[in-house]
């Protein structure tokens, strides 16, 4: 597979892209990224996540950095006039992820999403056309288990060694992790629900999360099957919050079948 990375300017900002080669005939899939994620964090011990899914497959991809990850431009000011809405991943499922499409003349994808990028194909679906969408542990309503996980990532920040480990993903990791930190832990985040919005989805759709998710329960997958009953599921055992991780064989094969079966 062939890997080019470069920067696109998406209304006034530079968002960090890399793209996989793949066959012209099929819609490619575009990856999603977590809260704390980004191009560079989707490779683990040298090995690209996305392009083993798009080798097993065929298809070409599209990974890309949201803003204020990797090595897309920051946010001025993230912890006061820059703090993200509540809404932050409505906007980028309805605004700038259309826009990011468009300007690369790409319809009608796969969306693969992991936790917030999970969240974001998800809205994504239930308004565009998409061929598919596989949602990995996503995020339909906000749970204490996440609350209570996201605020010992605050203390691991400070004074755990996350920062550090997440200084080698983000040019600036600082907005990185207050970006995605603050918002979650705000009061106005506790009303989170996106289960409405799922009840619009038509694409065929996967879910897939593990058992032991530190960040949310199987809830999660039963709210969005009763929205959206057409959803295939896959629930893993010995897995955390990050199935392409934990279980990437089990993950990428599911993946394959379910994408092969639409043709």
């Amino acid at each position: 597979m062939n890997l080019t990375s470069e920067l696109v300017e998406i209304k006034g900002v530079r968002l960090e892209i890399q793209r996989i080669a793949g066959r012209a005939d099929l819609a490619p899939i575009v990856f999603l990224h977590e809260g704390l994620g980004s191009v560079a964090l989707w490779t683990q011990r040298g090995l690209s996540w996305p392009e083993a899914v798009c080798a097993a497959i065929g298809r070409a991809g599209l990974v890309y950095s949201r803003r204020g990850y990797g090595q897309s431009d920051p946010v001025p000011d993230v912890r006061c006039t820059g703090r993200l809405p509540p809404d932050y991943m409505h906007r980028e499922a309805w605004d700038v992820l259309p826009a990011l499409l468009d300007a690369l003349q790409i319809s009608q994808p796969v969306l693969l999403g992991h936790s917030d990028g999970a969240t974001i194909a998800l809205l994504h679906a239930s308004r565009h056309p998409v061929a598919a969408c596989i949602a990995m542990a996503p995020h339909v309503l906000v749970e204490d288990i996440a609350v209570q996980a996201i605020a010992q990532a605050t203390t691991a920040f400070e004074s755990g060694g996350l920062r550090e480990r997440l200084a080698r993903y983000h040019a600036d990791v600082d907005v990185a992790f207050w970006q995605w930190n603050d918002v979650w832990l705000s009061q106005a985040f506790r009303s989170f629900d996106i289960r409405e919005d799922c009840h619009r989805i038509s694409a065929p759709l996967l879910l897939i999360q593990g058992l032991d998710d530190e960040y949310g329960t199987m809830r999660q997958l039963d709210e969005i099957a009763l929205a959206a009953p057409h959803a295939q599921q896959l629930r893993l055992a010995a897995c955390g919050h990050s199935p392409q991780r934990d279980q990437a064989g089990k993950t990428t094969e599911a993946i394959a079948g379910f994408l092969k079966n639409l043709g």
